[in-house]
């Protein structure tokens, strides 16, 4: 085993379900290549509130050392409004760090988040133990969406306390990551004192490996798939507030497509799944009512409820086309883009011109990259929309393949690559 060692804190690990599990499982599976031995630190799942996804798990080597910690139960600590993982397990994840950091055998420490109340640990563990620290941002912390809420309400109040409470963590820190240059660029602006050396933009990237691993049927929650007369277009992810810009643009061109082009053939349909996350009767009611709206009542289908990873990624492979689209936000990056780009389906996306996803899209080939400036440009992309749907659909060869070089950077093993850089060089400037 290589004689450096590194301490991950990810309070959600398979087999949790949750999106922000891959970044420490992808760390955690390819870090050894580059001689670098990693210990997770987790929460025992058996206080996570959503669905475990077990096949999740069998995606994690088994000679990775992940260390389990306790919590306090959430119907206890519900009853004062906290349910938060990492709150729950504070006393847990700093009894486990004082005992594996006081044994001397790690040389760096990475904390990723959400959650983040962890990184707060970072002080403490460079003055008492001398640990070079990492802070993973894999979405801000501190947000321009989360300073439009009212302090009145829980998103305001969380955001009030990430205000206070990030820069406390980064000053601390010897490094600081994020999933774009953006969001890196709005964390230099809010501290000109950070140091952009100690910065890097990693995306979370892709396994092209997982899809080995995928079902060798399709699974229940995808019945309608078997149906071969119809023609899919499939979105695979979690619908939320700042994604219903983007929707809406897509529904109105879809409408518009389906009035310019009647099918006397196959019909088409587009698919979202997984939209729900952790609410999904919010969701899917945000989603029906723009259904209804444009009149797609027979040509969506929306299953909220989230799916395992592995059938999420079989929906990916199995679908005629792919429908990307995300935040009106430019930092907004989106890890499913690059399982989409590894599958080889064609796609269709809509991003803000801003943001990674859309730069890496548009330069992948295989698929139609659109772009926003704002939402008033967005509002006014009807045709292009439609245009764009109509290739996917009745010529999707004229898209060509998505060049592996352009993923290439961002597959796992890459993106592990990058972390590994970075350790070896705090360890030389320790030294």
């Amino acid at each position: 085993m290589s004689s450096r060692r590194v301490l991950i804190i990810s309070p959600y690990f398979p087999p949790s379900a949750l999106a922000g599990v891959h970044r420490a499982r992808h760390l955690a599976k390819h870090l050894p290549d580059y001689g670098w031995a990693p210990t997770v630190l987790a929460v025992d799942s058996a206080h996570y509130l959503e669905a475990p996804d077990d096949a999740l798990t069998r995606l994690v080597p088994l000679s990775v050392d992940i260390q389990r910690v306790g919590a306090i139960s959430a119907a206890l600590t519900g009853l004062f409004g906290v349910r938060e993982i990492s709150l729950r397990s504070w006393i847990g994840l700093r009894s486990a760090l004082q005992r594996l950091l006081a044994s001397g055998d790690y040389s760096i420490v990475l904390i990723t988040g959400s959650p983040y109340f962890p990184m707060l640990f970072s002080n403490w563990i460079e003055r008492r133990f001398g640990a070079p620290v990492v802070l993973d941002f894999q979405d801000p912390w501190v947000s321009d969406w989360g300073a439009k809420q009212s302090l009145a309400s829980k998103a305001g109040i969380s955001h009030w306390l990430a205000e206070r409470l990030e820069p406390r963590a980064v000053r601390a820190s010897s490094f600081v990551t994020s999933v774009s240059e953006t969001q890196n660029q709005q964390m230099s602006a809010r501290y000109p004192w950070l140091d952009a050396n100690a910065m890097a933009a990693i995306p979370i990237g892709g396994d092209p490996q997982d899809f080995e691993r995928l079902p060798d049927k399709c699974p229940e929650a995808l019945s309608n798939f078997r149906n071969a007369k119809v023609i899919r277009l499939a979105y695979v992810g979690t619908y939320w507030p700042a994604a219903e810009m983007p929707l809406r643009a897509l529904l109105q061109g879809f409408r518009h497509f389906m009035d310019r082009q009647p099918l006397a053939g196959q019909p088409v349909e587009i698919h979202l799944i997984g939209t729900g996350g952790s609410v999904p009767p919010e969701a899917s009611t945000s989603i029906r009512s723009m259904t209804a709206e444009f009149g797609l009542e027979e040509h969506v289908v929306d299953i909220p409820e989230r799916l395992g990873y592995l059938d999420a990624l079989w929906a990916v492979r199995n679908s005629d086309g792919l429908l990307l689209f995300g935040s009106v936000e430019p930092h907004y990056t989106a890890s499913k883009i690059y399982s989409s780009l590894m599958s080889g389906r064609p796609f269709f996306s809509i991003f803000h011109r801003q943001s990674s996803a859309h730069q890496i899209l548009s330069t992948a080939g295989g698929g139609i990259a659109l772009s926003f400036r704002d939402e008033i440009e967005l509002s006014k992309m009807e045709s292009q929309i439609s245009d764009a749907l109509e290739t996917l659909v009745f010529n999707p060869e004229s898209l060509g393949k998505v060049d592996p070089e352009t993923y290439a950077p961002y597959t796992a093993l890459a993106v592990a690559g990058q972390f590994a850089a970075i350790f070896d060089r705090l360890v030389v400037n320790q030294r």
